[in-house]
């Protein structure tokens, strides 16, 4: 269907193409420069919209051989000719051009490409997406076709689990909003509110793509006696103060394991951390160690013998005052 509006079109221009092109090279250009103009990569761009208008059209015409053939032997008359669409210019008019070429009565001299409407593009992507008129910005994947196919949308879920896994790893079962049971390997050293990417679990492809993926956020229970500094592990350890003026060997928890002993040495005061080696939280990145703070406990019920040996303890004890330094560094 030709317009008098070829006259004024260089498609192969529009295109950036040569008149020679080749079918193929022809559908190549045009998807790359659909793909660039497209109103769903370019939203609220009235230009990039009249673009994609414009090699739409002059695709639609070069890519139908008849049309191309056509368009090639108007544009061959001469692009400077004008014709109207009631007929009159020199010696003829519009339908004597047009009659000649297509057998006689003018075409429709006032065809445009905002005349053809939907069927214009139809034909045009119908051959290029097997038949079907793609939409703009229809559903959740917007324009179909370009790119390939829809991706599924990722699904968002939490996940509430103890301060052991957290630590050591493990496999828990969880379960979708559709009721589906999950599988779901929970790695050694998982910090709370970390999120944990299920490839390929969340919502599938409207269109045969790939599916999403399930984002887990983690959150970790807090544990009774340990707490987590990094890849360490840290625990309070009381002692007495006999224990912590003259000495002792202690026991200490580890997480999931037996005790281990530790020596206090004479005079330790409340706050010095002992190390244990090897024994905070193993990934793949590294092993932590286990930290034990040492805290002095005050007894808070005395019998009357305990009190009289304090009371004679603190007879012969040294004058000292621990507080000297700190008021000094205060002032100072």
């Amino acid at each position: 269907m030709a317009s008098q509006d070829w006259f004024d079109k260089d498609f192969y221009k529009v295109l950036g193409v040569s008149k020679d092109v080749t079918e193929a090279d022809l559908k190549k250009t045009y998807r790359k420069l659909a793909r660039q103009f497209h109103p769903d990569s370019n939203p609220g761009d009235a230009k990039a919209e009249a673009k994609f208008k414009e090699i739409s059209e002059a695709h639609s015409v070069l890519a139908d051989k008849e049309q191309r053939k056509e368009y090639d032997q108007i544009r061959a008359m001469g692009s400077g000719a004008r014709f109207t669409a009631g007929g009159q210019q020199g010696g003829g008019g519009f339908d004597d051009v047009f009659g000649g070429m297509f057998g006689g009565g003018s075409r429709g001299a006032n065809y445009s490409s905002q005349q053809a409407g939907a069927g214009q593009y139809q034909d045009l992507f119908g051959g290029m997406f097997g038949g079907q008129q793609p939409g703009f910005g229809q559903g959740s994947g917007g324009f179909r076709g370009f790119g390939g196919p829809t991706r599924g949308r990722d699904v968002t879920a939490r996940a509430t689990i103890d301060f052991l896994t957290a630590t050591k790893g493990d496999t828990i079962k969880l379960q979708t909003a559709d009721g589906a049971p999950l599988t779901v390997k929970i790695p050694a050293g998982v910090a709370d509110q970390q999120k944990i990417k299920l490839r390929g679990k969340g919502e599938r492809s409207p269109d045969g793509g790939e599916s999403g993926d399930i984002v887990l956020t983690v959150t970790v229970r807090p544990h009774a006696v340990f707490e987590r500094d990094g890849l360490n592990l840290r625990v309070n350890i009381p002692v007495t103060f006999v224990e912590a003026t003259l000495g002792a060997t202690i026991e200490v928890p580890t997480l999931g394991g037996e005790p281990v002993r530790l020596r206090v040495a004479p005079g330790t005061p409340s706050g010095r951390v002992l190390r244990v080696k090897g024994r905070g939280v193993e990934t793949a990145k590294g092993t932590g160690d286990l930290l034990a703070i040492v805290q002095v406990a005050v007894p808070t019920h005395l019998s009357g013998a305990a009190r009289e040996a304090l009371e004679r303890f603190h007879e012969v004890e040294p004058q000292e005052n621990p507080r000297d330094e700190l008021i000094a560094k205060a002032q100072g």
